[in-house]
């Protein structure tokens, strides 16, 4: 393996970072707060299949 001084790294480090599609401020806010919905959404539905699974269980136990 070829090995490669410390001043060519970080010339090639920079080199790859500048090639780097940074996304914008726009689509941040966006994926932002589509992962907010989607965690809000799956919150919402655990915790109502949570609900029906216990209520479910508890019948079951008092019927005993």
């Amino acid at each position: 393996m070829a090995r490669t001084n410390p001043i060519q790294f970080i010339q090639q480090t920079r080199a790859e970072i500048a090639k780097v599609v940074w996304p914008s401020r726009r689509e941040v806010v966006m994926t932002t707060a589509m992962v907010l919905f989607m965690v809000i959404l799956l919150a919402v539905f655990f915790s109502l299949t949570d609900l029906i699974i216990r209520f479910g269980l508890y019948d079951l136990i008092l019927k005993q």
